[in-house]
């Protein structure tokens, strides 16, 4: 069992994992219980393939298995190429194949084919509930939608960054909703201008209040941006996430519109 802490912001904090380089021959009773002793909100568990590109990724939460998680991916690229890995592999998830670029530090994950659609007006009234937060407080030039790189993200845009900072849900009513709709977390963001968005990603279905870095979520982020035609060149911006937790991350976005997938750029380093 590695630890990792990937989309740090280069002076600590950044979003822990667990990393278990060669998982075969544990089963699915076995890693749930490993990641719920290790209590990160993921541990990957890879398997390797037929050549030393390839592996099958699982993903952990203490309460059940992911389908696709960004930052256990860059912890767990990071971690092979310290191993000597290739620098350019292939993580087979169950959601489909990711690549990864990598080096001793950094990871760059391509998502699987994003997509993005407007969210039903009962489900936000219901996670407005939850959030105890009122319909004035979204920013009505973005609509709220449910995104997908891989795993589904209700994402809603506040108008104001206080708005994000103030964040105290109700755990019970949320996790109903999203369990109800498949939704791995929420994308709670709000751009500070066209390059810069903070982030906040409630996280009850995998039993944690909140996610300080969230890899899939920025995928998810880049095909809303790109289904809402706000994403007209190849885009690269920051996402800053875990400020409000006091674990500052960094994930770096990179947005085609001629691609539907996107990219997520973030750096890893090893915990005790």
């Amino acid at each position: 069992m590695l630890r990792y802490a990937a989309f740090d912001s280069g002076g600590g904090g950044g979003n822990p994992a667990g990393v278990v380089l060669d998982a075969r021959g544990i089963d699915d009773d076995e890693r749930l219980a490993i990641a719920a002793q290790v209590g990160f909100s993921e541990t990957a568990f890879l398997e390797p393939g037929d050549d030393p590109a390839t592996w099958t990724a699982r993903y952990w939460s203490p309460r059940a298995e992911v389908a696709f998680c960004g930052h256990a991916t860059v912890a767990a690229a990071v971690a092979l190429a310290g191993q000597g890995a290739p620098a350019r592999l292939r993580f087979q998830t169950r959601s489909g194949e990711v690549g990864v670029d990598t080096d001793l530090a950094t990871a760059t994950l391509t998502s699987v084919p994003t997509r993005s659609a407007p969210a039903q007006d009962d489900d936000v009234r219901e996670a407005l509930g939850a959030l105890d937060w009122a319909p004035d407080d979204l920013d009505p030039v973005w609509p709220p939608h449910v995104a997908y790189a891989g795993a589904s993200h209700l994402v809603l845009v506040t108008a104001t960054r206080e708005r994000l900072a103030r964040l105290d849900y109700d755990f019970p009513r949320l996790h109903s909703l999203m369990a109800a709709r498949d939704w791995t977390t929420l994308q709670l963001v709000h751009p500070q201008g066209p390059d810069l968005w903070h982030s906040r990603n409630p996280f009850p279905p995998g039993g944690v209040v909140e996610d300080p870095a969230t890899g899939a979520a920025a995928l998810a982020l880049g095909g809303y941006l790109r289904a809402l035609g706000r994403a007209r060149a190849p885009t690269r911006l920051e996402i800053r996430q875990g400020e409000d937790l006091g674990q500052p991350s960094r994930l770096l976005l990179t947005v085609d519109p001629h691609d539907d997938r996107v990219r997520v750029t973030g750096t890893a380093r090893r915990l005790p």
